[in-house]
């Protein structure tokens, strides 16, 4: 005989629980910010306040009301997660905005004065029409061409012995901090030593485009080291003991196993490198001077360069002529803009070079 037991009926407390949460519709940031920004727009009318104040309150609402609604619709995790991702997009538009507004000023200022004439004419005479920059482009490329073939070699090899050689010795631990302390330092004193330093060997009175390139390197070699060093830490030590199992001496496994598969990281770091002091002004102008003519000798003469051009034409822009309309500015200002946007795309394509270069010489990854 069996018996059979019958469950009892459920409470009518009882109740289903969901396994999925609530969550907003997809529209639901789109909506935020419309709203957001009729607000600031409309505060904005009220109030009399300009087009950044409006953006910034709306801006502002916007990290507040979509947190805000996704508390009350979803749950704490995800309003957390909605207000940081808003914080994290509200601080890249903020850093956006001036990088922006520079390119656009600097653009709109400048492509005007771009002509053939300008690019290859000399300027002889500031106060000409056919003024040109041929001769700061042509100092600019030497000074800073000089400059990476002292600071690469240094850099890499500095790299190279805190890496495999150095590991953690005292020595290394007195480049490291060697290194750091160079990262900081301004670069008016870089100009001002190697002034100082060829000043003692040659006199007071020498002022030449190799010295620019020695104060370019004081700030190149520590980003080439630093950036060197981290590429070599990538590499696998598999590789290195690998190459140690057949045989094959130290130094030969760091420049066929290492440098090869850290290539394309060292030459994206050197040319950063070479982008970042392309555009100095201070160690140039103390060091290697001014000229109104072309000169191709580094080591003989004053040269000029793109920055050291630009501060020129700013600080002596020259006399407006009487026939311009009034409110005309000088000459020199149309072209300090020309120049600049020219010094800004030679650093854009130097960018643009290390990230092809990074994506050509990398390692492929399985």
């Amino acid at each position: 005989m069996t018996t059979t037991i019958e469950r009892p009926p459920a409470p009518e407390t009882w109740q289903s629980l969901s396994l999925t949460q609530a969550k907003l519709p997809r529209w639901a940031p789109a909506l935020v910010g419309v709203l957001a920004l009729a607000a600031g727009a409309l505060l904005a009318v009220l109030l009399g306040w300009g087009i950044v104040a409006a953006v910034v309150l709306a801006g502002l609402v916007h990290v507040v009301a979509l947190p805000g609604w996704s508390l009350v619709v979803e749950n704490r995790r995800a309003a957390t997660d909605r207000l940081m991702t808003a914080l994290v997009w509200g601080c890249f538009a903020a850093a956006m905005v001036p990088l922006v507004w520079l390119l656009y000023i600097v653009v709109d200022e400048g492509l005007d004065g771009i002509t053939l004439d300008f690019l290859t004419n000399d300027s002889h005479n500031p106060l000409a029409p056919d003024v040109g920059i041929a001769h700061a482009l042509v100092g600019t490329l030497l000074v800073t061409l000089i400059a990476a073939v002292i600071s690469v070699p240094i850099g890499i090899m500095s790299a190279i012995f805190l890496v495999e050689y150095g590991k953690k010795s005292r020595l290394a631990r007195a480049i490291t901090f060697l290194v750091d302390v160079m990262t900081g330092i301004p670069s008016i004193v870089a100009g001002l030593f190697a002034l100082s330093l060829f000043v003692l060997i040659l006199g007071p009175a020498i002022r030449f485009g190799f010295g620019g390139s020695v104060a370019l390197s004081l700030l190149m070699i520590p980003i080439v080291v630093r950036s060197t060093e981290e590429m070599l830490r990538l590499v696998p030590d598999d590789l290195r003991e690998a190459s140690y199992a057949l045989g094959v001496p130290k130094w030969r496994t760091i420049v066929k196993v290492v440098l090869p598969t850290a290539l394309g990281g060292i030459i994206t770091g050197v040319t950063l490198a070479t982008a970042r002091v392309i555009g100095e002004t201070a160690p140039l102008l103390v060091v290697c001077g001014a000229t109104n003519t072309m000169n191709l000798n580094p080591f003989s003469g004053r040269m000029m360069t793109l920055p050291v051009y630009i501060f020129y034409s700013f600080t002596q822009p020259g006399v407006v002529p009487r026939s311009a309309p009034p409110g005309t500015d000088p000459p020199g200002i149309a072209r300090a803009w020309a120049a600049s946007l020219v010094l800004i795309v030679l650093v854009l394509l130097l960018n643009l070079v290390a990230r092809v270069i990074g994506r050509v010489f990398a390692v492929p990854t399985k």
